[in-house]
């Protein structure tokens, strides 16, 4: 499978059959505008115009922005609901994280998660192969909390999101290095671009990479 960054919190994931997933498309005024691209799946952890912008998904995607179970194009996908704050959605609602299997790969994309992680969620979430997780802070949960997420759900690839990207107009948030700084640097994998792909074979099952992109584009 292909994993494209798309920037902020989006990402294009390709399964070998061809099947193409979305994730959270935004607006311009994050500080840079998204690629359109084409998709057969869209999917909207919430309803904030940094995560909904459909517009920018070219052809007639099916958008799934609520909690169920689909299989769509030889792909399963799950929605369990979470909070986007510490204070049970009291202060930004709900957000909805999906997980994706995708040649055999299991993908969690966790949205604007913003509660802690517990035991009870990880269990909920389940096996973990590419976890895309914010690492931000302020809307979400920041990166020695998104750091706690990764060692409780031990995911053999991690990809920080919704961070403080040189073009980013968020500056409420923190950079991604703050995440990153958190692992050995022997855990890092520095990916040229925007684009990563993996199969079965890519993960022995013992240790957690960290991917980091370099591009100009965001």
């Amino acid at each position: 499978m292909k994993i494209q960054w798309l920037g902020h919190s989006c990402f294009k994931l390709t399964e070998s059959t061809g099947t193409t997933i979305v994730t959270d498309p935004y607006e311009s005024y994050v500080g840079f505008e998204m690629e359109k691209v084409q998709a057969d799946i869209v999917t909207i952890s919430h309803h904030h115009k940094d995560h909904d912008a459909v517009v920018n998904v070219l052809g007639n995607p099916t958008i799934i922005d609520s909690v169920g179970s689909w299989e769509i194009g030889g792909v399963d996908i799950c929605t369990l609901v979470s909070s986007h704050d510490d204070l049970h959605g009291k202060k930004r609602g709900e957000n909805h994280i999906f997980t994706y299997r995708m040649d055999g790969i299991d993908v969690c994309h966790l949205g604007d998660i913003g509660e802690e992680c517990t035991v009870k969620l990880a269990d909920s979430i389940g096996t973990v192969n590419v976890l895309l997780i914010p690492v931000g802070g302020t809307f979400t949960i920041n990166a020695k909390q998104a750091k706690e997420y990764v060692d409780l759900l031990m995911p053999d690839v991690v990809i920080p999101m919704h961070f403080k990207s040189p073009k980013s107009s968020f500056d409420e948030l923190d950079t991604a290095e703050e995440f990153i700084n958190l692992f050995e640097e022997d855990q890092i994998l520095k990916i040229e671009g925007d684009t990563v792909e993996f199969d079965r074979e890519t993960f022995d099952g013992e240790t957690t990479k960290v991917v980091q992109f370099y591009n100009d584009k965001f």
